[in-house]
């Protein structure tokens, strides 16, 4: 158990080498799982496009949202846009900043996918096999004889070479390199604007827009750091706050079994003896509670944290005024509150 603690501090600790290498994985699994993909084209006018178009768009799209999944930001980003403003205002940059770091990460494996599709070419020659110019590439005088519906049919059975039959108007080979070229002319296109997008985005932003940059990087790291500080200190809360519990209940039980047994061995000892002092594990946890000791309280400031953090100042510890403690209910006292600034 000790062993799986320390990989999830160390997952913890790098977070962002962490998801780095899960984009290049998922990157990596998309390749592979379009090498091992059956490409099947339906060979028919009007569904070659979009079975490509669905080959093509919901992939990528699927491999983007499982991007966001994975990262364990998107909630801390949700949590803060959807959070009340209370004492402390929202800042729209460091929102910007967190998404885009985020889209960034979950567009690496479609942006893999396209490329590796483009490159292949299949899904382009299923597609846009009925747009091949016949009149250049093949028997230009047997065009005209030909109906429209009945020219698109027979382009469309291009992709598939064991019902093509059409060798008599245009060679099945002269079309598939035709169109394969374009794929591959399209896809390193696609390729090479995508690294110069990155570039800009990585390098060239921040060298405009440094200040803003530092400013929307130091809060995003310390709105995650503060999420799990809070995690942390209400896990160690609940944690010394059930073993008061428990150690209560059996406390309680152990005077409701010494009452059972009878009353003698209770007569014979002196009315006014003093009960024997509490154990030093209990004081301990008691102390960890800070004065937080019933439900109701704990629920307060739950809510109070949620609906009107503190505001980002130092040594802010007076009690919120006016509508600060929502969900109705007694306000708490002024030591519970100072206690509660100073453990966040």
């Amino acid at each position: 158990m000790d062993k799986f603690r320390m990989i999830f501090q160390f997952l913890q600790s790098n977070q962002e080498s962490f998801m780095n290498g899960i984009c290049g994985i998922m990157a990596l699994a998309s390749a592979q799982m379009y090498s091992a993909f059956d490409f099947n084209c339906p060979c028919l006018p009007g569904y070659n496009a979009a079975y490509s178009a669905g080959i093509l768009l919901a992939p990528p799209l699927v491999l983007f949202l499982l991007g966001l999944v994975m990262n364990n930001n998107v909630s801390m980003l949700a949590e803060e846009w959807k959070r009340p403003p209370g004492r402390r205002a929202k800042d729209p940059a460091v929102l910007r900043y967190m998404f885009c770091s985020m889209a960034q990460r979950a567009l690496i494996a479609p942006v893999v996918w396209v490329a590796v599709t483009l490159l292949d070419g299949k899904c382009f020659l299923c597609a846009f096999c009925t747009a091949v110019p016949v009149t250049v590439l093949g028997n230009s005088s047997l065009v005209p004889g030909l109906p429209p519906p009945e020219l698109a049919r027979l382009l469309a059975r291009v992709p598939c070479p064991e019902i093509y039959d059409g060798d008599w108007l245009l060679a099945r080979e002269v079309a598939v390199r035709y169109l394969r070229c374009i794929s591959q002319a399209l896809g390193w296109s696609f390729v090479l604007l995508t690294t110069l997008l990155a570039f800009i985005v990585r390098s060239v932003r921040p060298c405009f827009t440094q200040v803003a940059f530092l400013k929307s990087k130091y809060w995003s790291h310390y709105i995650d750091i503060e999420r799990k500080l809070f995690d942390e200190t209400c896990t160690e809360h609940a944690k010394a706050f059930a073993r008061v519990c428990i150690q209560q209940f059996f406390e309680a039980m152990n005077h409701d079994l010494e009452l059972g047994h009878g009353h003698g061995a209770l007569a014979a000892a002196p009315a006014g003896s003093p009960s024997p002092p509490a154990a030093d594990g209990a004081e301990e946890e008691k102390e960890k509670l800070r004065g937080i000791t019933d439900q109701g309280t704990m629920n307060r400031l739950l809510t109070s944290w949620h609906k009107c953090k503190p505001p980002l100042r130092l040594g802010q510890k007076e009690p919120l005024v006016g509508n600060g403690w929502a969900g109705g209910g007694p306000r708490p006292s002024r030591k519970e509150v100072a206690t509660y600034f100073s453990k966040v």
